[in-house]
């Protein structure tokens, strides 16, 4: 395979806190009654939340320690780092009610004497934390927290902010993931705070932090789905959006998040195939399987693949959110290493025995770092609570013929809410027989029809309007399994003044600070500056994986206008896809569908 540069491998990249991530990994792996909506009538006139929020506008913020577990005493006291509560109207279309909510916030005060004002960041989800995300910007992007206050938040319905928990009744015939689904969906839409859980009220929510902190406008950084509730905030306050980075791009040019979603399973077959399997296959010393990716996919697949036995575990807690950051890459080989290797010897296990041996043999797997073994206990403890809630439940069943639990749906809830998805369980049907067929590394994983077919909403994105939208800075890596780029390059050329860094062969979701010039350079020029590349859009090289010092060619190529020219399925994905099918016709084991 061919390399495209030598060089020596970049900082080590600090991740995003690893709560970002839970709520799309609970999704992968394992929704409210209708809002009103004014953002989808006729343009109207720009929300003043200091008006609608009346006498809340007064209120004086205290400010006091976060407490967080991931920023030490050293860091708090030197980024000034400190977390208050804000009380908004829970219905920002109806805040005379008089009933509020609360939404926590934390904020990093800026260091030098040029400071230019505040920038709000979130992590995506739907339904991550983001009080962390403040302090990880200052301290991975120093210059920023020179110039910036950097505001992080919990949106309403998470975390310390007034929580969302739906409380859902199931009965013993629920015994599909159709029928808990169901379940799920009516017990959320009769909890009477889901409805106003949704991205446009959370947007009115940060206006009003922009209030309450005194700002003219707002400047903002936001990841993955953040990338989405930036959008909605910039199309509703158009005058008070300052600077935008949109990190890991969402499709934000259509209508509801279903795009997105929809894309994700060829993303992830796409990353597994193309990129990880190669980098197994360059480092045959480690490994052990040869030097060939396609030989290497047989044999994951002989040992059951995503289908049957340990791999499904195996893939779902330690290998899945191992694509989400290269750096992960020795934990995501050895993962798949364990499963050629052991899938004789542990299958039959129950998954706590899996569990228990996986994390040994991965903790001490060849290339695992400390950071890759930080990267498998924080797989282990999810996995380990996701087995323990499934127990509960069971325990549950066995008790009654009827129970009610308490469910965190928040990000079902927000997604579905935000735009009405395909409601037909026909298309989902052939949707499923779609994934058997292009993805079927991932497809055994997914449910459909998903929450959002059996959630109506009249909800919808406002339009862009040109003259009032922001100038917008994106960035977006090639193989990034969340976000897919085709999703990201689709809303480049839908938002106003828009332009965009392509990042070529790398694979991680969330680029910035990615410590290279090309792809860090032009965000503080626009960040400190207001400066926008010259060009609509730039294309950059990715850095080596770990353990390496070339570039390797992977997916698409950078083209001659800076994008780059890829495919959703590739024809390597296709041959492995071939591959399977026959071995599912020629062997024993489950049926491979026409």
């Amino acid at each position: 395979m061919p390399h495209l540069t030598t060089s020596p491998r970049h900082p080590r990249r600090v991740r995003r806190p690893a709560a970002i991530l839970a709520a799309t990994l609970v999704a992968a792996v394992l929704s409210s009654g209708t809002a009103g909506n004014p953002a989808a009538a006729a343009k109207a006139a720009e929300p003043d939340t200091a008006a609608l929020a009346a006498t809340l506008a007064t209120q004086r913020l205290a400010w006091e320690p976060c407490g967080l577990p991931d920023v030490d005493a050293e860091d708090e006291a030197q980024l000034r780092l400190a977390c208050a509560t804000v009380t908004v109207p829970r219905d920002w279309h109806n805040p005379g009610d008089g009933k509020t909510i609360q939404v926590r916030i934390s904020r990093t005060v800026a260091s030098g004497s040029d400071r230019k004002g505040i920038l709000l960041v979130n992590p995506g989800g739907p339904g991550g934390s983001g009080l962390s995300l403040a302090p990880y910007v200052a301290r991975s992007a120093p210059a920023l927290a020179e110039h910036y206050d950097v505001i992080g938040f919990d949106p309403r319905g998470v975390g310390q902010s007034t929580p969302l928990l739906c409380t859902v009744t199931y009965r013993d015939t629920d015994n599909t993931n159709d029928l808990i689904t169901r379940a799920n969906v009516a017990g959320c839409r009769s909890t009477d705070l889901t409805k106003y859980i949704t991205t446009e009220q959370t947007t009115y929510d940060m206006d009003f932090i922009r209030v309450l902190l005194g700002e003219h406008k707002l400047n903002y950084l936001g990841y993955s789905y953040g990338t989405w509730l930036g959008t909605w905030y910039a199309a509703t306050f158009g005058s008070r959006t300052d600077r935008m980075v949109l990190d890991s791009v969402a499709a934000v040019g259509s209508p509801t998040l279903q795009e997105t979603w929809d894309l994700q399973p060829f993303t992830r077959d796409r990353a597994f195939q193309e990129q990880l399997l190669p980098y197994m296959a360059r480092h045959d010393d480690l490994y052990g399987r040869g030097t060939d990716p396609m030989k290497i996919r047989e044999m994951f697949e002989r040992a059951g693949g995503t289908r049957v036995g340990m791999g499904p575990f195996m893939f779902g807690w330690f290998i899945l959110g191992a694509l989400y950051d290269t750096q992960n890459y020795p934990v995501a080989a050895a993962a798949v290493n364990t499963v050629i290797q052991y899938y004789e010897e542990w299958n039959g296990w129950t998954p706590e025995q899996i569990l228990t041996a996986a994390s040994a043999k991965l903790r001490t797997a060849p290339g695992v770092t400390a950071d890759g073994r930080a990267y498998v206990e924080q797989a282990r403890v999810s996995a380990e609570a996701a087995l323990k809630t499934q127990r509960d439940r069971a325990q549950l069943v066995q008790a009654a013929d009827e129970y009610t639990y308490d469910i965190d749906y928040v990000f079902e809830v927000i997604r579905c809410q935000d735009g009405q998805w395909n409601d037909s369980v026909a298309y989902w049907n052939a949707f499923s027989r779609r994934l058997t067929r292009d993805a079927p590394l991932v497809a055994p994983y997914l449910q459909n029809p998903p929450a959002c077919a059996y959630w109506p909403t009249s909800n919808r994105m406002p339009t862009f309007d040109r003259k009032t939208f922001p100038k917008v800075l994106m960035l977006q890596d090639e193989l990034d399994v969340a976000t897919a780029y085709e999703g990201a390059l689709a809303a480049s050329k839908k938002l106003p003044g828009a332009s965009m860094i392509s990042v070529d062969n790398e694979g991680s979701h969330g680029v910035f600070p990615y410590y290279t010039p090309c792809v860090d350079d032009p965000v503080y020029a626009f960040l400190l500056d207001g400066r926008l590349p010259a060009q609509t859009y730039t294309g950059c090289q990715a850095v080596p994986l770990p353990g390496e010092t070339a570039v390797f060619e992977v997916g698409g190529k950078l083209t001659g206008k800076g994008t780059v020219r890829t495919r959703l399925i590739t024809d390597e994905m296709r041959a492995a896809n071939r591959m399977l099918k026959r071995m599912l016709r020629t062997e024993p084991g489950p049926s491979y569908p026409e």
